[in-house]
């Protein structure tokens, strides 16, 4: 049976509950997900390579890695080729380009050092996300924007202004919003002996970065939070807590990032108490194996979920990255599977007859709930997706996969 036979079988199949499949394919082509550069090179950069800092950790050794603009350009072209729809992507401030010769440092980043990543989104119609790199630099050995040190603190404000003027460029040059997210590593490996002041030179240079002019119905300033890091184990200045009141009294996003945490939260039950009271929301998908260890998204219970959240109410108000970095296997397969299961869960939960499981609740019917939401496990979605891809000319399938395999030998594996 073709995919299209398939396709017109489960249609009718979803007819009958309710759900419109040609309307569920429609809305999920309206959704982009942001592919995140970093997961090319094992978050290198061009800026500064070498041995990354700030609590992050790439561990592997698969063949393959880009190390050069090109290279990472190349990879993320051949990801992009198996993933249907139109995207965006993410990129940190330490992947400027600079020409031969040249060199800034962070805090004088421009433009006409991202005028490359600028070309390669025009002509394939990708969105830029940015976000400031206050990692893997001298001037964060110990801390950044909370840093007691006002040389150091000075010049992770700059860096931050620069970027964005930089996120402006890109909204203006490609006509699309940008996010532009902060996030520190700062903090304490053991318990502190005062949580106030590093919290409070964070406040004041967060308020001088925003003071700074910018278009804010293009540009979008969102904080990312965490629990903690490797080496910051006790005291993590950034926590969820000082962001979401930061950002609510300044009108900026909060970002959740599914591997940020404790262990037993699940940033799916935050959404929609977050949409409550904010118009939009930033998110960074990834997977936490007992915690932030940023392996490649799948099709799993809570992905599921966090893409019903954002479905529920309403995918036009959420900026959605993915946001994992996994040296042990295929990179470019890393980027496939995560970003194709990001749209499975979406399309997943577009399929779902939410008026009626609502209803269910609502009356409290709670036996026929969980027998029609076990029962849609079953449905075949699987076709829809399949469906999807054919029409959006990409594989079928792990059909894509062989792509990848014959791109592993032709280019990957001639990197040394």
């Amino acid at each position: 049976m073709s995919v299209k036979d398939r396709y017109e079988e489960a249609k009718e199949k979803y007819r009958k509950i309710g759900v419109d499949t040609d309307a569920a394919l429609e809305a999920l082509d309206r959704i982009p997900i942001s592919m995140h550069c970093w997961q090319g090179d094992d978050v290198n950069g061009f800026d500064n390579p070498g041995e990354i800092s700030g609590g992050i950790l790439a561990t592997g050794s698969y063949p393959g890695r880009a190390r050069n603009p090109k290279e990472l350009m190349d990879d993320m072209d051949m990801a992009l080729s198996l993933i249907p729809g139109t995207h965006r992507i993410n990129i940190h401030a330490s992947y400027a380009i600079f020409d031969e010769g040249e060199k800034a440092d962070r805090d004088q980043l421009e433009p006409k050092h991202f005028k490359p990543w600028i070309k390669f989104a025009k002509e394939r119609n990708l969105g830029i996300d940015f976000n400031p790199t206050l990692f893997n630099h001298s001037k964060a050995a110990q801390a950044t924007l909370s840093s007691n040190d006002e040389e150091i603190r000075n010049f992770w404000i700059r860096h931050c202004i620069c970027c964005i003027k930089i996120a402006e460029y890109f909204a203006n040059e490609l006509g699309k919003p940008c996010c532009l997210n902060i996030w520190i590593p700062d903090g304490l490996k053991d318990i502190p002996a005062d949580r106030t002041s590093p919290r409070k030179r964070l406040k004041d240079s967060l308020d001088r970065i925003i003071s700074v002019p910018y278009d804010k119905s293009k540009i979008y300033v969102s904080l990312e939070s965490k629990v903690f890091g490797i080496g910051i184990e006790s005291y993590t200045v950034g926590s969820h807590e000082f962001y979401m009141n930061y950002a609510a009294e300044n009108n900026l996003l909060c970002l959740l990032d599914s591997g940020h945490y404790h262990p037993t939260e699940k940033i799916s039950d935050k959404i929609s108490s977050m949409l409550l009271f904010n118009d939009k929301l930033a998110l960074h998908i990834s997977r936490a194996v007992r915690w932030d260890s940023d392996h490649v998204v799948l099709f799993d219970d809570e992905t599921k979920e966090i893409a019903e959240e954002i479905i529920r109410n309403g995918p036009e108000r959420v900026f959605l990255a993915l946001d994992f970095f996994d040296a042990s296997i295929n990179r470019v397969a890393a980027w496939v599977v995560g970003m194709r299961n990001m749209q499975k869960a979406l399309l997943y939960a577009l399929l779902e007859p939410h008026g009626t499981l609502a209803e269910l609740q609502d009356r409290r019917h709670f036996t026929e709930l969980m027998v029609l939401r076990e029962e849609l496990k079953l449905y075949p979605f699987g076709d829809v997706y399949n469906y999807y891809c054919m029409q959006k000319g990409v594989p079928v399938g792990e059909e894509w996969f062989k792509a990848v395999k014959r791109y592993e030998q032709d280019c990957l594996c001639k990197r040394v």
